[in-house]
């Protein structure tokens, strides 16, 4: 791989994807918002978007759902990630139609399936075939505090919401710090800790992009449910679009090392296979457009209240991220299920009960929840509870007891359940 040529290779091949996609969800007038993607590279290194978001947005912890119709985290790298998810889906299950001898897949499906079968009867990625990742700016949270304390100028904090003057004070909420703008002082003394994401006045449960992507090197992209089809994803290269408001010699390869790598390298000796510290290449490409220029303070900032979701297997929506529901949702038939986007924790648990697999039967005869499904893939939590069993990521915050025990077509009006958030 020439590096001094991928990164803005990678950039090209997803901004003339962004551009190909129609104006509704992209930002207007002033408005900016930020753009990341998911990239497959063949063999050969011919290069092909395969799943794209946008977004700036999350949901405060007052409108959090236990029924799984809402996206929490519409930041651009999440959008793009559950994306991803929804072509991994669909790759899963043509390749199960290919092994069952079911007739009407074309013969460009059949024959540019992504997939193999490994040895241990789960699939994993063809010989030679790579995933990247392509982030318009830096991902909030470490890598954006570190590059405040490192660079002259401050970063925009994307939610557009600064701390109150507790909260600047105390610098931890809950024991997990703000991703905000903080003043150099202060994040000297965040950095390298798990960090959660702002909200305008209510408090998210929301982590960085930063440290979830550094989970992604350590457990993988495909996340819990999948890995009970998949081996580890693993991502080959990050590449960073450059902000104008640092000098060209600002080292954005090694700074994004040290916050996504760097980080997780004392869990080499702790992880067990599949599992492993993942080392992708990091890559700085050329400014972005306008639209996705941020200014140096989040008070000059319009962001865009949407964020677009697509892959190049069909899915294409757009969400409001301050509703984490699709743009058009009325408050009348705020609740219906057609109002859910695709990359619902609901919508994604039908589509992994649709796929063939032997704990599916069992699943349905006991009539298990999203939450006991996900704790049911033993070897991805065993690996999950090393990444959070030490410095700097044990202080990851819990999620609120009973808000993932939702069941298939779950809707809201029904089977309410109780829940509150652990101590």
């Amino acid at each position: 791989m020439d590096t001094e040529c991928w990164g803005d290779e990678v950039s090209k091949k997803v901004l003339w994807q962004y551009k190909s996609l129609p104006k509704k969800g992209k930002p207007q007038g002033r408005e900016v918002t930020v753009l990341a993607a998911f990239l497959i590279a063949s063999p050969s290194k011919d290069l092909e978007v395969v799943a794209l978001g946008t977004g700036t947005k999350c949901i405060g912890r007052s409108l959090l759902s236990p029924h799984g119709d809402i996206v929490n985290d519409s930041h651009a790298e999440i959008v793009a990630r559950r994306a991803l998810l929804r072509f991994f889906y669909t790759e899963v299950l043509n390749k199960q139609k290919c092994s069952d001898g079911i007739e009407g897949l074309r013969d460009d499906v059949f024959n540019n399936f992504l997939f193999e079968l490994g040895p241990t009867g789960k699939y994993r990625f063809r010989e030679g075939w790579q995933l990247h990742l392509y982030i318009s700016q830096l991902p909030c949270g470490d890598a954006s505090l570190s590059s405040c304390h490192s660079a002259p100028r401050n970063f925009f904090s994307r939610e557009g919401n600064s701390l109150s003057s507790v909260d600047e004070l105390n610098g931890f909420k809950d024991g997990i710090c703000e991703a905000s703008n903080l003043n150099n002082d202060d994040s000297l003394q965040h950095i390298g800790r798990v960090q959660r994401k702002p909200g305008r006045g209510d408090t998210t449960l929301s982590v960085s992009c930063s440290d979830k992507i550094a989970r992604w090197n350590a457990v993988g992209v495909q996340g819990a449910l999948l890995s009970y089809f998949l081996q580890p994803v693993y991502l080959s290269s990050i590449t960073v679009g450059r902000s104008p408001n640092t000098s060209e010699d600002f080292p954005l390869e090694e700074h994004l090392k040290s916050s996504l790598y760097d980080r997780i390298l004392p869990l080499s000796e702790e992880l067990s296979s599949p599992f492993q510290v993942n080392k992708p290449i990091f890559l700085a490409a050329s400014v972005p457009p306008e639209e996705f220029q941020h200014s140096e303070t989040a008070s000059s900032t319009l962001t865009c209240g949407y964020s677009i979701c697509w892959n190049k297997l069909g899915l294409h929506e757009v969400i409001l991220g301050t509703t984490g529901r699709k743009q058009g949702t009325s408050a009348k038939g705020a609740l219906s299920p057609s109002t859910q986007s695709s990359l619902c924790k609901n919508r994604l648990l039908q589509v992994f009960l649709s796929l063939k697999h032997e704990s599916k039967i069992r699943c349905l005869a006991a009539d298990i929840s999203y939450r006991e499904l996900k704790d049911g893939a033993q070897a991805y939590n065993i690996a999950s509870k090393v990444f959070k069993g030490g410095p700097p990521f044990n202080n990851w915050p819990l999620k609120p007891l009973g808000y993932e025990a939702f069941f298939q077509g779950e809707r809201c009006s029904e089977n309410v359940k109780t829940w509150k958030c652990k101590p």
